[in-house]
């Protein structure tokens, strides 16, 4: 995968930006929808997506776009897709209502179940993440690209450092407070900081955060595009048994609770796996 494929993606991520903000700021009443699965969606996350699939469509001929925001076909068909585009228009809708700004639009193109290359736009900050296999990652803003990549977490624990886990605000508070009780009891102090949308895992990938699990229910178009970066940064995305977080494996398109991880030399493993009882 070449940059020129990266670019058109972030090109048209930012398209899709500028008609989501259209709608932010406008003054308009905004309409709130609910679909089949309680999921919220507004006229932003359609008019993005009315922007990406096509668009994605033409970047590379005879790859298909699985998009939120459409059908989804059956798994009998998808399972025949060795490389495709998953969308995510709108990340963080419900942050998108309650206006707090932290909401993305994510892009990745898988290749046999892996994500080789991901964008995640960020419309109110005016950033966007980026990650691609061969590449690397980096943060793109007004003032430039920076290469992105995880931090180290040893050296920070010898200086006596807190550990920094990004968590949900709106999912799973009692559980992750539980694995924040048992990382302090083995590691030290943990600073937890919540937030919406895959801006979590760009956390890790940028070496803002450790650890950012995530102990409920996602679909594969919430994570892909930010995983595609994660691992580009040189972190990882396992699920909660450490194998690798894989896409367009089977008929649900959610995903298994899992972990982003940023030092992938430590043994986080022994740490965070929930070892069974012993009779």
């Amino acid at each position: 995968m070449d940059k020129t494929v990266l670019e058109q993606v972030i090109a048209i991520c930012t398209d899709a930006g500028a008609a989501i903000l259209d709608i932010y700021h406008s003054s308009a009443e905004l309409q709130v929808d609910i679909k089949p699965d309680d999921s919220p969606v507004t006229a932003a996350d359609l008019a993005a997506h009315k922007i990406l699939a096509p668009a994605l469509a033409q970047i590379i001929e005879g790859v298909p776009v699985l998009s939120e925001e459409q059908a989804i076909p059956p798994f009998a068909e998808r399972s025949q897709w060795h490389r495709y585009w998953i969308v995510d228009p709108l990340d963080g809708t419900k942050e998108f209502i309650r206006r707090t700004g932290e909401f993305t639009v994510n892009v990745a193109l898988i290749e046999n179940g892996k994500p080789v290359l991901g964008v995640v736009h960020v419309p109110v900050l005016g950033i966007t993440y980026a990650g691609c296999r061969n590449i690397g990652a980096f943060k793109r803003a007004a003032s430039g690209d920076v290469a992105i990549h995880v931090r180290p977490l040893k050296p920070r624990l010898e200086a006596g450092d807190a550990v920094a886990l990004v968590a949900s605000r709106s999912h799973g508070a009692g559980i992750v407070g539980q694995l924040v009780e048992r990382i302090e009891s083995r590691l030290g102090t943990v600073e937890c900081k919540n937030m919406g949308s895959s801006l979590k895992l760009c956390l890790v990938a940028e070496g803002a955060a450790d650890l950012y699990p995530r102990l409920a229910p996602t679909c594969e178009w919430d994570t892909a595009a930010a995983q595609a970066v994660v691992e580009a940064a040189g972190g990882v995305v396992v699920d909660d048994q450490f194998r690798l977080l894989r896409y367009n494996r089977k008929d649900s398109l959610l995903n298994p609770f899992f972990f982003v991880i940023g030092d992938t030399s430590f043994d986080w493993r022994d740490l965070l796996v929930t070892k069974p009882p012993v009779n």
